[in-house]
């Protein structure tokens, strides 16, 4: 299988250099691991607390056996070996690869554009559970230190409320002054991990029996259907598992590659079979093994490593739904919204206040309902493994359109892993009485919201089309009867090129003025995460008073107007910004029981409108330039 297009250069980092690679490997130990870095927290304590018989031999040996080929077959088979091949221009994710099966489908655009916004939708449940479940889980850790006991138990939710506050209201001041102590700090809990798992896996090495896989099939066929509960608990190993496909765009396929089977499998193996030892020695520690096999003399340090490291996979789960947000508006499946850059120099770093709020309030809503980290664990995993679902078939549809692949060769590797998820995804959804429809619920409105903006906004285009005139003609028209001429130039921003923009109409039907050039410009969002520079502006006359300019970006950048306006003498038209003007329609919509929407999604259609961020501010146009020209509109 060979990949679509190589990885793309990180700026200031050549890929290539020995040092730049090791240098992104280390930095995707900080960022992409850091979820599933910080399972060991509760994953072998939830599969244990599930199996009948926790504390016997069988049992032990079984989850281990479950562990062990569930990090084999889905991160590295799935994800390290085969997923990183499908990327669109390097970029992965659920929406990245939506948009290559977009631009490469025909009649499966519809199903493949639906499996994206669910894909996206269910990101954010991820989002809201994982710093809860992190955070929570280490501070609960502190009730296993020496000498504090029971004694802690009321302060453990208002300790992560804190920390989890304070996570979200740094988020506007950015991360690239501490993200670069992200890799160290969790290379040194990887190491920890590893350390930690030894200390008993060498007093105990018959664990290793775990690793053939007759003991987790024991394991679930003596469990019955309970074994469904085991599994859903087991999934809890992995769960971190599409954090590094989606992250592949920031770091390339060989960092993330070398990081997984160099560093972060071993560590992570040598920790269970390390817990799995101690419950084997001690059954009493089946309670909770990750905090009760670390020694008395040591467990400060090793807490507050251990907190260290849940803010951290906290911080890249919440930079991770910045990321989606901005693909998700310049894909169209959003409204704008305010995304604000946190560092000029390294790129990724964005800030959206709008989905800050909303995950900081989703998170402690979560602590509040759940209370603890066990009854979090419950919520956890059916939205991951509903969206590796998602995944595979949008992998399959890139299969068979874009690299040409039979249907035998395509169902060979996609029916195996469909499979597996679906036997994950199976085991999840007994979950959702015990908590898994909080992920689902808070997707499906995410869906609605996605439906809704997206069919609204294709409605009021195509009306906005049918009552426009075409463009060619209102050019002849002005050609017979020219109004009177206004010194500079005036960019009518618009999404139809084809047709005359209502600013412009209500120039020329209000101030009765045409300035003496006139650019009708579109902003159009890429199949492809950027866009070089030589193809950012394409220019194309229609007469000396008039010049179409479509200017596009990646759904992966922030869309900056007068700067990509600048490389239009790069086509030889000079354009000074400060002496343009930039007229913009605004609409203002009322929505109609005869609509071709029911009134309900009419009014949320019309509410989402109103709260979307100013294109102003979101195209980064100067406000002094602008002039906005308003109409109403009926849908």
């Amino acid at each position: 299988m060979a990949n679509t297009s190589s990885s793309p250069a990180v700026p200031g980092v050549d890929p290539q250099r020995h040092a730049g690679f090791w240098a992104l490997t280390l930095a995707s130990v900080g960022v992409v691991f850091g979820d599933i870095g910080t399972s060991p927290l509760y994953a072998m304590r939830e599969a244990l607390h599930h199996a009948r018989g926790a504390e016997s031999e069988a049992t032990v040996l079984g989850v281990v056996s479950l562990i062990f080929w569930a990090l084999t077959l889905i991160v590295t088979l799935k994800y390290v070996v085969i997923m990183l091949r499908a990327h669109n221009n390097g970029e992965g994710g659920t929406l990245a690869l939506m948009a290559l099966a977009q631009r490469v489908s025909k009649g499966g655009a519809p199903f493949v554009f639906f499996l994206g916004i669910c894909g996206a939708a269910l990101f954010y449940g991820d989002g809201l559970i994982t710093p809860a479940i992190s955070v929570l889980s280490a501070v609960e850790g502190v009730a296993d230190a020496p000498g504090v006991g029971d004694a802690f138990d009321p302060f453990i939710l208002p300790v992560a409320a804190g920390i989890l506050i304070s996570l979200f209201m740094v988020q506007s001041r950015g991360t690239a002054a501490v993200g670069r102590f992200f890799g160290p700090i969790t290379l040194v809990w990887f190491l920890t991990l590893a350390g930690l798992g030894l200390l008993y896996l060498v007093q105990e090495p018959s664990v290793l029996r775990g690793l053939s896989p007759h003991y987790g099939a024991l394991l679930l066929v003596n469990n019955g259907w309970l074994g469904f509960a085991i599994l859903g608990s087991v999934f809890l190993v992995v769960t971190g598992a599409e954090a590094l496909y989606a992250d592949m765009g920031h770091f390339g396929i060989r960092p993330i590659r070398t990081a997984w089977l160099g560093l972060v499998f071993p560590c992570l193996l040598i920790n269970y079979l390390g817990q799995a030892a101690l419950v084997i020695s001690d059954p009493t520690a089946a309670e909770n093994p990750f905090f009760r096999m670390i020694p008395q003399a040591i467990y400060w340090p090793v807490l507050a490593l251990t907190t260290t490291a849940t803010v951290i996979a906290s911080q890249a789960v919440i930079s991770g739904a910045f990321s989606v947000t901005q693909a998700a508006v310049q894909l169209g499946l959003l409204p704008r919204i305010d995304i604000q850059r946190t560092s000029e120099s390294v790129a990724g770093q964005i800030f959206v206040p709008q989905v800050n709020t909303f995950l900081m309030l989703g998170v402690l809503a979560l602590l509040v309902m759940f209370r603890n980290s066990s009854n979090l664990a419950a919520a956890y995993g059916i939205a991951i493994t509903a969206t590796m679902v998602i995944d595979v078939l949008l992998v399959f549809t890139i299969m068979r359109r874009h690299w040409r692949w039979s249907i035998y060769a395509s169902l060979a590797v996609v029916a195996p892993l469909l499979a597996l998820d679906l036997t994950f995804f199976g085991a999840n959804v007994l979950k959702i009485p015990q908590g898994g429809w909080f992920p689902l619920v808070l997707g499906a409105i995410l869906v609605l919201m996605m439906w809704t903006w997206t069919k609204g906004a294709r409605l009021l285009a195509e009306k906005s089309h049918r009552d426009s005139i075409p463009l060619t003609d209102l050019v002849e028209s002005l050609r017979h009867r020219p109004p009177h001429r206004a010194a500079g130039t005036a960019i009518f921003m618009t999404s139809d090129p084809q047709v005359a923009p209502v600013a412009l109409m209500h120039n020329l039907k209000h101030n009765k003025v045409l300035h003496e050039r006139n650019i009708v410009m579109t902003v159009v969002t890429a199949g492809t995460p950027r866009v070089p520079d030589e193809e950012r502006v394409t220019v194309e006359p229609i007469n000396a008073d008039f010049t179409r300019v479509r200017v596009a970006f990646g759904f992966m950048e922030t869309p900056n107007v007068p700067k990509a306006l600048g490389l239009l003498r790069r086509k030889g038209t000079r354009l000074d910004i400060m002496a343009t003007s930039f007229f913009l329609g605004r609409r203002s919509v009322v929505p109609s029981p005869k609509g071709s929407m029911p009134l309900w999604q009419d009014k949320l259609f019309v509410f989402m409108m109103k709260n979307a961020a100013n294109p102003t501010d979101f195209f980064h146009i100067p406000p002094g330039r602008v002039v906005e020209l308003g109409t109403q509109v009926v849908v």
